[in-house]
This record gives C-alpha cells, structure tokens and sequence, in this order.
C-alpha cells in the first residue's frame, strides 16, 4: 500500500491513444485503462467538453513521460500483479498463475545448466588448471 502512495504521476505514450495521459492516470492509481478512457470521454461529452480538452492538453505538456525499465538479465522483465477487481489494473490469477508457472520453469532450466558444468569433468580441470 505504501508503493502505491509513492507512485509518481507520468504519462505512457506507448500504452496511450493519443498522448498516453489516460494510460498514466490509469498506472498511478491502479485502475485499467479502459476504464479511465470511459471517464473522460463520458465527462467530455456530457457537458465538460472545454474543461476536459483543456484538462488533458494541460496534463499532456505538463506530465513527464514514464522512462522506460530495463529488463533483468535472466530474462524475468517484470512482477506479476494479480487483480482483485475488475476495474484494477493486473492479471486474472489463472493468467498470473501460468506466468509464474513459466518464469519458475526458466528459473529451473538455467539452474540444470548450471548444476551440470559445474558438476561436469570440464569445470573441474579448469578449476584445477587455475589453481596451478
């Protein structure tokens, strides 16, 4: 809960319609992006119209886009965000479920690789060439 209150506010252009305003608003309170894009058009177009389109232009020169995240080394990009609601931003838990099933698969495969060199005759030479 305290990550949530820490998140900044950007938008993401490369998640976004036009400018990505809804898709930041959507990230920083953790809602989907659908959802967010329903509240602004429905404001727009019952009656709001100037002060919605003054609004997102404002927020469009203001926000700073989001800097992109670098993925890990091994592979695993991201952490998987289970949603409770329909309206929250996340994966259903069976999607969540499979993509934790595959990261932990990766996970094994490379440990297998690892356990075979270093129980390998190969490793053991070499670590006896080094010592020399």
């Amino acid at each position: 809960m305290n990550n949530q209150m820490t998140k900044e506010l950007y938008r993401i252009p490369q998640q976004g319609k036009i400018a990505g305003v809804c898709a930041g608003v959507a990230e920083r309170f953790n809602l989907e992006v659908w959802l967010v894009r329903i509240v602004v058009l429905s404001a727009f177009f019952l009656g709001g119209t100037g002060f919605v389109f003054l609004i997102y232009v404002a927020a469009w020169f203001m926000l700073d886009k989001k800097p992109l995240v670098k993925p890990n080394i091994g592979g695993l990009a991201h952490s998987v965000s289970v949603k409770s609601k329909v309206w929250q931003q996340g994966q259903p838990p069976s999607e969540a479920f499979r993509e934790v099933k595959t990261q932990f698969r990766q996970i094994e495969l490379r440990l297998r690789n690892v356990e075979s060199f270093v129980t390998s005759k190969e490793f053991d030479l070499a670590r006896q060439i080094d010592s020399l």
